[in-house]
């Protein structure tokens, strides 16, 4: 059990970080950590909650402030010195060799504070795995590990090391809800051990559900400490913000009218030449959300792409308002009314060049006119358009993207899209990298076009965002639909089953 009287075992004062364009990230950041405890950081993207623990982990270095641990002063030259003093970090992208298998994943990560052999490695390995629980394959490849096994040899790997003080960063944003409850269960194991966790996060039901203390940052401080069992989901989400939040978006049943896309027996590869999509079958009807559920990596990239002509369809065809669009070009697809919003900012963005020229990037043919000039009056109208209705923070439509936090390129890549009011939406993590109080309005903004006869195709990781907005949902895994139904057929733990190859 957390110890509230107990010495602290971090504490971070006064932390500044300005980079070196002169972004300031952090303003004098106060973070107090006690032994056992599992703390939430928690935070919209761009709040300063990775870089704060990429200074804990010695990573990067802070402008101004200093960092104790056990009460000592430190100064960390990189996470070498952060792993002696028992400090291990798991990132939300795993730093794996995924040709290696597990155990030559944990011999080459003890390679560097031991001289131990391999047999000494693997012996090691299953004594500390017997004692948590946290059970992985020393002998299979990484490469053909789950993500959530993979993320326990992460996790492994770090205790191998004798952390003490364990960092998470967004560790459930790619697994399915089954492997969440799994994590949670050791993270509880781990904190009655002793391990002190600091969990970093964004999703207010999570943060309630395993934390003991929650620190919330915004925009680079701290607006608050709470215990967890005293602060209600509103709260956290006000402190967040700024203001109220609405946490539950509300919609009336959905008009649905025609079939305006059908996706017939797709088959689709992905970069290595690999079948991503087999035989996926859909319908979306005028009025409608379809939210596509599945883990990360199950081929809706590779769906959503091959639907606006960014990638060859294999096989077979889609069919938009009775027209086969199969292997059309983009531009062609675009000019139809379909619109797409990417799951990466860096597949959707151009982040060299400023907003105004990002904002007309998939139209462009919208804003030619005589001799095909650019008619740049009304790019730079249809640019503040989006600036203002997607709240961008910025100076100026002259700013180059790449500049802008991640949340606000997200605003730039989504309103620019929902902007040209298409008759077809294919939205994919529509909200990731919003704070809460942007996902409520791209989330209400979506149900509002749904509403307004839009057809749209939801492919998220978030269940929240998935059961809120849908109407239907189709859950994919490795390339196939598991099952397509009306929302209210769908339990939380049904999804999660189906998201991990189950059938229901």
């Amino acid at each position: 059990m957390t110890d509230n009287g107990s010495e602290p075992v971090i504490e971070m004062r006064n932390i500044v970080k300005v980079y070196p364009d002169g972004t300031l990230v952090l303003r004098g950041v106060d973070l107090t950590v006690k032994k056992g405890e599992i703390h939430g950081l928690l935070g919209e993207n761009g709040a300063g909650k990775t870089t704060l623990m990429r200074i804990l982990y010695g990573e990067i270095k802070p402008s101004k402030g200093e960092v104790r641990i056990y009460g000592k002063k430190v100064h960390f030259r990189g996470p070498w010195d952060a792993i002696k003093a028992g400090i291990g970090m798991v990132y939300q992208h795993f730093s794996l060799v995924s040709s290696f298998t597990v155990l030559e994943n944990l011999a080459l990560a003890m390679s560097s504070i031991s001289k131990m052999s391999i047999d000494e490695v693997r012996r090691y390995a299953e004594d500390l795995m017997d004692k948590v629980g946290l059970k992985v394959p020393l002998d299979a490849r990484v490469e053909s590990l789950a993500v959530g096994l993979q993320q326990r040899v992460e996790i492994l790997k770090a205790l191998m090391r004798n952390a003490k003080i364990l960092i998470l960063d967004e560790p459930t944003s790619v697994l399915t809800p089954i492997e969440v409850d799994e994590l949670f269960k050791t993270l509880k194991k781990l904190k009655e051990m002793g391990i002190t966790i600091i969990f970093i996060t964004h999703k207010l039901k999570e943060v309630k559900a395993i934390t003991d203390t929650i620190t919330v940052l915004r925009r680079g401080e701290v607006v608050g400490v709470v215990k967890t069992s005293e602060a209600s989901e509103a709260e956290l989400a006000r402190m967040m913000v700024g203001r109220e939040v609405l946490l539950e978006i509300k919609k009336k049943p959905a008009k649905e009218g025609s079939v305006v896309l059908r996706i017939e027996d797709l088959h689709v590869r992905d970069d290595r030449g690999l079948l991503a999509v087999k035989g996926v079958t859909l319908e979306l009807r005028e009025g409608e959300i379809l939210g596509l559920a599945g883990v990360q990596g199950n081929g809706q990239r590779e769906l959503a792409e091959a639907i606006v002509g960014l990638r060859p369809i294999e096989k077979r065809r889609i069919i938009y308002m009775g027209e086969d669009i199969t292997n059309k070009p983009t531009s062609e697809i675009y000019m139809k009314g379909i619109a797409y919003i990417p799951d990466s900012r860096a597949i959707g963005l151009v982040l060299e060049i400023d907003i105004l020229n990002n904002s007309i990037l998939t139209r462009l043919k919208s804003f030619l006119g005589l001799g095909k000039r650019i008619l740049w009056s009304k790019a730079r109208e249809y640019s503040n358009k989006v600036i203002k209705e997607f709240n961008v923070i910025t100076e100026s439509i002259r700013t180059p993207v790449k500049y802008l936090s991640g949340g606000n390129q997200q605003k730039v890549l989504v309103g620019r899209e929902i902007a040209t009011k298409p008759k077809v939406i294919i939205a994919a993590e529509p909200t990731h990298g919003l704070d809460v109080g942007a996902t409520e309005y791209i989330r209400t903004l979506l149900v509002k076009l749904r509403d307004r006869g839009k057809a749209i195709l939801l492919i998220s990781t978030d269940l929240d965002e998935i059961t809120q907005l849908s109407d239907r949902i189709a859950v994919i895994y490795e390339g196939k639909i598991m099952a397509v139904g009306k929302t209210e057929e769908f339990t939380r733990e049904k999804l999660g089953l189906l998201m991990g190859g189950i059938s229901a």
